[in-house]
């Protein structure tokens, strides 16, 4: 099964998505916010037309465990999303996964100018294969 993940933002929404197999996460576009209901209709358009069987949206939490207002934000646009698709919508802890995406560019040698840019989409692949390691794992 293909799964479709979502790097909630303020400015963009990053997505990324997975093989058939799910092992492997690759990013897939960058979309403009526009609205929550209107983000969340091309996002589950997005899936059908990937083949996906599951949407994972990232989620940031405080400290104690619970959603910091991006988070919030995150889980109003899980909300919505819900509403826009019968797939299964899951959040997942999406704690560093910019820095991440950003270290993963550096390493892999990319110049200044290269890592310059949106890595929402690379964000995103980072949530899912954070989320495709842990089910492998059980």
């Amino acid at each position: 099964m293909r799964i479709l993940a979502v790097d909630h933002g303020q400015k963009n929404l990053g997505l990324a998505i997975s093989e058939e197999t799910g092992t492997l996460a690759r990013p897939l576009a960058v979309l403009a916010h526009v609205s929550k209901n209107l983000d969340a209709a091309r996002v589950a358009e997005r899936a059908v037309a990937e083949g996906a069987g599951l949407i994972v949206v990232g989620v940031s939490y405080d400290e104690s465990g619970d959603p910091n207002p991006a988070g919030r934000r995150a889980m109003n646009f899980i909300a919505a999303l819900r509403e826009q698709t019968d797939l299964p919508v899951k959040p997942w802890d999406e704690s560093l996964t910019t820095q991440d995406a950003r270290a993963a560019r550096l390493a892999a040698g990319a110049s200044r100018k290269r890592r310059a840019g949106h890595l929402d989409d690379r964000a995103a692949a980072v949530i899912l294969q954070d989320y495709l390691d842990s089910q492998e794992q059980r």
